[in-house]
């Protein structure tokens, strides 16, 4: 926990001489050189002695393990999710918008409860301050529910202000009922993967036997047919033939063209594969050679074409954009925030603009589960209507996968710009060949770029690491031709995948590779971007250094934005911090909302950030400035009270701070960070 500061005026920084046999304090250019944090003396203090958690289950004689927990059906998990519903803390949701019973149209039907007075009477007190709604002057979309109720206008006097929609991007269901059943048409992907003489197959639901093929198929489609299908079928599972690539990568010096025609006899349904570029078909349902190279691709979207032109909606080489007919996006010296996962969120990012970063970039989204049609995963893509320049970053293994998703990203989004990350190290996303996995396979690479560039007249960016392996860089070797295959830009991370975040980033290497890139090519540097004097020393070095992004830096000061416009070390006070904190928390419940659950979840993802804020060092406290990414803070105490508390690498003390602006934490409430080394101890060891 947290414990009383020093007084305001602290005495002389140097160090106190004692008389003693204790050895003498390190220099500041020693603690530096031994990555530890050159704070002054006059704030450092011991280390906060916390008690290990008793094993309670250890010392009645168990296996200290946990808890074990008693096992339920999934029936029986449905029934109690059912009566905890009809209960009285979860209240209809038109019911709380309204106040008035009679506004659901289900009834007495309805699976939540109508009884106000008994959800009233249980709700959790309000939370101090303003709804956020309300301080917009708009109705407040959860009514009953807002855990800021008695802060809401007159119903009838706010009803004509309707909360105005700041956030697009979201996912329309018509589109996510098509990809639930795997009926949304790629057409310009379906094109360009037959251009590149790739095989295009994804697993398909078996077709009834009594359904005949060609146009009486698409006119099933039309007629309405699959009204008899459950709209609530789970996604259909999309994925490419991993044999695909692992013959490309065998044959990396040969023609990528393969002139073979696809075989289209059926197959047992357990192996169903369907050729997805053959949308439409003849009459007599087979399709010969020439027959396949002619047909038109006559569906977008799920919805037909109307042309008088059998070959005006087909997607060709010549059609496709040339890369210099694509958007321009001028990367040059804009202050770019990386694409951050979980972190990285909505609220977040608006805080970034408000602070002084030009572009920005949603969290990583799996191509997999945006084909899909997982609302999760789009929720990633969403945007703010502040941030003018935004981009989305994709990630997938196969080129087919990808260029589906650029393309149905391209059609279904409002974005500036698409990047595919090839440097994730996270262990899930490399085993399934996605990832800085992809920089051990060049000639995949170059599939997914030649194939997803086509698809698009965003730009396409590409993020990679050094290498897969330590001493292995690999990122030289593709920096010349990208541009070649359609990327306008292209990030480096200083780092391999097996390095994952020890070391520094070699941004020796990241220049070698910049004087490499052909001259429309933005190259992007990124790692251990901390200061001001970070930023301009990296951009100054090398000429094709475009900019920098910034990621870890911007998590533990998102201020750096406004120290790099205004050339300064911020010594910025904890009065200060905390405004920047209330921000955060007021954007959260916007975007998450301002009932009991968005309130948690705001929560939820202020602690993470705090795990990471906490390891900021005020510039007032240091003897060597500015503060490097990779020092060691030591223990130390603040300016004031809640300096100290901000420094805390405790998690019970984030919670205290969570406490400060969303009240008190649900009973039984303990949190863990997602990236758990960036805490020391868990909540309840507070």
């Amino acid at each position: 926990m947290a414990t009383t500061a020093p007084p305001a005026d602290p005495p002389d920084s140097s160090p106190t001489v004692m008389e003693d046999s204790s050895p003498p304090r390190p220099s500041p250019e020693e603690l530096v050189a031994r990555a530890v944090a050159p704070v002054k003396p006059a704030f450092l203090r011991p280390p906060p002695v916390r008690e290990t958690p008793k094993d309670d289950n250890k010392a009645n004689g168990g296996t200290g393990g946990a808890v074990v927990t008693e096992k339920k059906s999934k029936r029986q998990l449905k029934r109690e999710r059912k009566q905890e519903q009809k209960s009285s803390s979860h209240l209809c949701i038109e019911v709380g918008k309204s106040g008035n019973v009679n506004s659901c149209k289900y009834g007495d039907s309805c699976r939540f409860s109508h009884d106000i007075d008994a959800y009233l009477a249980q709700k959790p007190a309000d939370l101090e301050g303003m709804c956020p709604f309300t301080t917009l002057d708009q109705l407040c979309p959860y009514g009953l529910t807002c855990r800021f109720l008695s802060t809401h206008k007159d119903i009838h006097a706010a009803s004509e202000n309707h909360p105005e929609k700041h956030e697009i991007n979201t996912l329309n269901k018509d589109i996510q009922k098509l990809l639930w059943k795997n009926k949304y048409k790629f057409p310009k992907a379906s094109a360009q993967i037959k251009l590149l003489g790739l095989k295009e197959v994804i697993k398909s639901k078996p077709q009834p036997a009594n359904d005949d093929q060609g146009v009486n198929q698409d006119n099933a489609d039309k007629d309405g047919d699959d009204k008899t299908e459950s709209l609530c079928n789970p996604p259909v599972n999309m994925e490419c033939d991993s044999t695909l690539c692992e013959e490309m990568d065998k044959s990396e010096g040969e023609p990528l063209i393969d002139n073979s025609v696809p075989s289209v006899q059926p197959r047992p349904v357990k192996k169903s594969k369907v050729e997805v570029d053959e949308i439409d078909k003849h009459d007599n349902g087979i399709h010969n050679a020439k027959a396949e190279s002619e047909d038109p691709i006559n569906l977008s979207n799920g919805l037909e074409v109307p042309s008088n032109n059998p070959s005006s909606c087909r997607t060709d080489l010549i059609s496709t954009p040339h890369l210099r007919e694509k958007r321009i996006i001028d990367f040059r010296e804009k202050l770019y925030l990386a694409p951050l996962t979980t972190v990285g969120n909505l609220p977040f990012r608006r805080l970034c603009k408000i602070l002084g970063a030009d572009i920005t970039c949603g969290e990583m989204a799996m191509c997999t589960n945006l084909l899909q049609g997982q609302a999760s995963e789009w929720a990633l893509l969403r945007r703010h209507s502040s941030e003018d320049l935004f981009g989305v970053q994709i990630c997938g293994a196969y080129p087919d996968t990808v260029a589906r998703t650029v393309e149905l990203v391209d059609s279904e989004c409002s974005v500036d710009f698409i990047d595919i990350n090839m440097g994730c190290p996270i262990d899930i996303v490399v085993n399934k060949g996605a990832g800085s996995s992809l920089l051990t396979k060049p000639m995949r690479i170059k599939s997914i770029v030649q194939a997803a560039s086509t698809v698009t007249e965003n730009p396409l960016t590409v993020k990679v690491r050094t290498a897969f392996f330590e001493g292995r860089n690999r990122a030289d070797s593709i920096v010349s031709d990208i541009y070649d295959w359609g990327a306008s830009a292209l990030t480096i991370h200083g780092r391999s995948r097996q390095q994952r975040y020890s070391k520094l980033a070699d941004w020796d290497y990241i220049y070698q590779c910049a004087q490499k890139a052909p001259e429309p090519l933005h190259v992007i540097g990124n790692g251990d971007v901390f200061s001001f004097t970070d930023w301009n020393k990296h951009v100054s070095s090398c000429s094709k250094i475009s900019t920098c992004m910034i990621a870890r830096g911007a998590l533990i000061k998102p201020w750096i934005f406004t120290e790099i416009k205004e050339h300064r070390h911020w010594d910025i006070t904890s009065a200060e911090r905390f405004n920047i904190l209330k921000d955060f928390t007021s954007f959260g419940l916007e975007h998450w909302g301002s009932d009991s659950k968005g309130v948690e979840t705001t929560r939820y993802f202020l602690l993470e950030w705090l795990s990471y804020t906490c390891r900021y060092i005020p510039v007032g406290l240091l003897d060597v400035i500015p503060q490097r990414l990779n020092w060691r803070p030591p223990s130390y105490y603040g300016r004031d009270d809640l300096e100290t508390l901000m420094a805390s690498d405790s998690a019970a003390d984030w919670i205290r701070i969570s406490e400060m602006l969303l009240g008190k934490v649900p009973e039984g409430f303990t949190f863990t960070p997602k990236h758990k080394s960036n805490a020391y101890d868990r909540a309840e060891n507070g």
